[in-house]
């Protein structure tokens, strides 16, 4: 494992490279990250599963973008498009260590920019890996401001999620549980939707109480569609809890067994 800085267009870019174990080089996976608290919430199980990957023989990059973690900015400066930038610089450096297949991997809002991220790009990905996706940005966000309307009725103050859109579309930027999130961004990820992937394969999977559970209806829907299109998904649920969003750090076993078994299986 190696942890480093990259030169990123707005400042350095934090990121830690997962060297594949072994002669064989399956491919190299970057890694797509959630929304704001999401992201340290899903530390452990993040690494838990790049762990497992270089095990398994693949070069996995795990970057925090500009405004998040340790990489340069705070949040309040974070914005869609330099996002993209940072995880096309991060591609470029994880393949010039490991020339091999490019699988993307995201997780809940980390997917809707690893969609936008493989449009750009001129050839698609070998496998893209979405861990619980969120579909629909302006949903995301609308969760997100509740935190902070949550927060405000604590203390007798009562906002709606009406009137904290109406503010970022007035250009103001919003205190979000400890989050400055800034109206340029709060724009884009409200416009997002998950498309299909420029991918030869989908694995999707998601996380109820039981093994035995649906997936969601959206998700069901959602993937139906793509199926139509001729899109080669595969999608599976797994037992476990919500862990980017838990209080307590958890692990979800199945789910690192699920995802790394469906690798070996394309491998």
């Amino acid at each position: 494992m190696e942890a480093g800085f990259l030169e990123g267009k707005a400042g350095p870019v934090f990121h830690v490279l997962h060297r594949p174990e072994g002669p064989s080089v399956h491919g190299r996976v970057l890694f797509f990250p959630p929304f704001a608290e999401e992201l340290n919430k899903s530390r452990r199980m993040v690494n838990l599963q790049a762990r497992r990957l270089a095990q398994a023989g693949y070069a996995v990059l795990v970057p925090d973008l500009y405004g998040c973690g340790d990489s340069g900015g705070d949040f309040g400066d974070a914005d869609w498009d330099l996002w993209l930038d940072d995880l096309a610089r991060c591609n470029d450096h994880l393949e010039a260590c490991c020339p091999a297949p490019l699988l993307v991997w995201g997780l809940r809002a980390g997917c809707l920019l690893a969609g936008d991220f493989l449009a750009a790009r001129a050839e698609p990905a070998a496998t893209a890996i979405y861990w619980a996706p969120v579909t629909n940005g302006e949903q995301h966000l609308t969760q997100f401001l509740r935190l902070r309307m949550a927060a405000g009725m604590m203390g007798g103050q009562k906002e709606s999620t009406g009137d904290l859109r109406s503010r970022l579309r007035d250009g103001e930027p919003l205190e979000v549980a400890g989050y400055t999130l800034a109206p340029a961004l709060a724009e884009r990820l409200a416009t997002a939707r998950l498309e299909p992937p420029r991918a030869a394969s989908v694995a999707w999977f998601d996380i109820a109480a039981q093994d035995d559970a649906p997936l969601p209806p959206a998700a069901e829907r959602l993937i139906e569609r793509w199926r139509e299109d001729e899109a080669a998904v595969t999608a599976t649920v797994v037992g476990g809890d919500a862990f980017w969003s838990t209080q307590d750090i958890i692990e979800v076993p199945q789910l690192l067994e699920a995802t790394t078994q469906r690798l070996e299986a394309l491998a």
